[in-house]
Parts: C-alpha cells; sequence; structure tokens
C-alpha cells in the first residue's frame, strides 16, 4: 500500500472512532448525568428514562456501537484492500 493510501486508511479509521466515541460520550455521559433531570420527566413502564440511560442505556449503546464499528470497519477495509 502506498504512504499516501495508508494516511487515508488510518485517517478514515480515526475519523470513525471518534464519530462512534462521542455517540458514546453523549449517550453515556450526556444522558446519563448532564440531561437526567430532563430526562426523567419521561417515564416508560414505570422507569425514568434518565435512570435508565445510566443503568442499561448506555451498555445496549455501547454493545450496538460495537457492531457498527465492525461493519464500518469491515467496509474501510475492503474500500482500501486490507480484509481479510
Amino acid at each position: 500500500m502506498s504512504p499516501e493510501k495508508a494516511q487515508a486508511y488510518w485517517k478514515e479509521n480515526i475519523s470513525m472512532i471518534l464519530k462512534l466515541l462521542v455517540v458514546w460520550f453523549i449517550v453515556s455521559f450526556g444522558c446519563g448525568i448532564l440531561f437526567i433531570n430532563e430526562l426523567n420527566a419521561i417515564e416508560i413502564s414505570g422507569v425514568k428514562l434518565g435512570f435508565w440511560f445510566a443503568q442499561q442505556g448506555a451498555i445496549y449503546v455501547f454493545v450496538v456501537l460495537i457492531f457498527v464499528y465492525v461493519k464500518v470497519m469491515t467496509g474501510i477495509d475492503e474500500k482500501y484492500g486490507v480484509h481479510e
């Protein structure tokens, strides 16, 4: 792989990782800590939404982000010809 292509590959990889980290931060820290009072005004099946995000929602989002990472990274690998 040429140095320019390798640099583009890593730039796209790091960009995607940073986007996923921002989503994870917003869900875990934002919804679980910063916006908990606003979210607690909403109840689903008797459970306050802020509490749910702090206890379970952030974990579910993290697991979904793992699958998103695998899917997107597979596409990036195929685009640059470094897939298995």
